[in-house]
């Protein structure tokens, strides 16, 4: 699905990541980990199109990203931005419909079968009760759910997204990673996401990939990446795991003076 070859990120003076070498596979579903400023973001945006590696390649089945026309991109991967201002009036219902437009080849209307996949999309995020509601008059986390429902909408089988759980309350939360495990598991779909819970993310991945900020980075099966001692190095903070049952489960300790 994704490859990424010898891939340089940078911010200013500082390098992030640093040869990246890295392979998504399809049906795969990867949580991106590191601290504030490790270039989680950076490396998303990187393998959406939206931002020039500042070295290496990204490559989308096999193909270079930027050989791909960005109607072409846009069928093929759909991206989740970690925060958006809504400007003008839109309904619910229209800011969801908007995700069907790489489909339609130049014309900006759209038909009943698209109507028909907003309206599931807004009913799996459980919004469909705001579709004729303005987006500027939503909570947060009714925001967050309309833009998951976008995502869905566009039916990619590539989803990458920055942090989905951001403002969802704690019921949502965990509906909507158990909705990317379920596309990943049964559709085949991809799933690339940044989140801060490691709870959250150890229910759902099946791989993860750490970032430290500094070029050194770490990529793997999730059990083989997610442990104890490897967290604890690259988020720069003691970190211990339990078990619960069939599930690990990872606690922050207390930092020693």
């Amino acid at each position: 699905m994704i490859t990424t070859e010898k891939l340089q990120l940078a911010m200013g003076p500082r390098t992030l990541a640093r040869d990246l070498d890295w392979t998504v596979a399809d049906g795969e579903c990867w949580s991106i980990i590191g601290r504030n400023g490790a270039g989680k973001s950076t490396l998303l945006r990187t393998i959406a199109g939206l931002r020039q590696p500042d070295g290496g390649r990204v490559l989308l089945h096999d193909r270079p990203l930027r050989d791909w026309p960005l109607e072409a991109l846009a069928r093929e991967r759909a991206f989740l931005a970690q925060s958006r201002s809504d400007a003008f009036a839109y309904t619910v219902i229209e800011t969801v419909l908007s995700a069907r437009h790489p489909y339609h080849d130049k014309r900006y209307w759209e038909n009943s079968d698209d109507h028909q996949i907003a309206l599931r999309s807004l009913a799996a995020m459980e919004v469909a009760e705001l579709a004729a509601r303005d987006v500027r008059t939503l909570s947060g986390g009714e925001r967050q759910r309309v833009a998951i429902a976008a995502l869905l909408a566009q039916d990619t089988p590539l989803l990458l997204l920055d942090e989905p759980a951001n403002a969802l309350d704690l019921a949502h939360q965990v509906g909507v990673m158990g909705l990317l495990a379920k596309l990943c598991r049964e559709q085949g779909k991809t799933v690339v996401m940044i989140g801060h819970d490691l709870n959250l993310a150890h229910s759902i991945s099946t791989h993860a990939l750490l970032l430290m900020g500094d070029g050194r980075w770490l990529a793997g099966p999730r059990d083989d990446v997610m442990q104890a001692a490897i967290l604890t190095d690259y988020l720069h903070h003691p970190i211990e795991t339990v078990r619960h049952g069939s599930r690990t489960i990872f606690i922050p300790s207390e930092a020693t003076a």
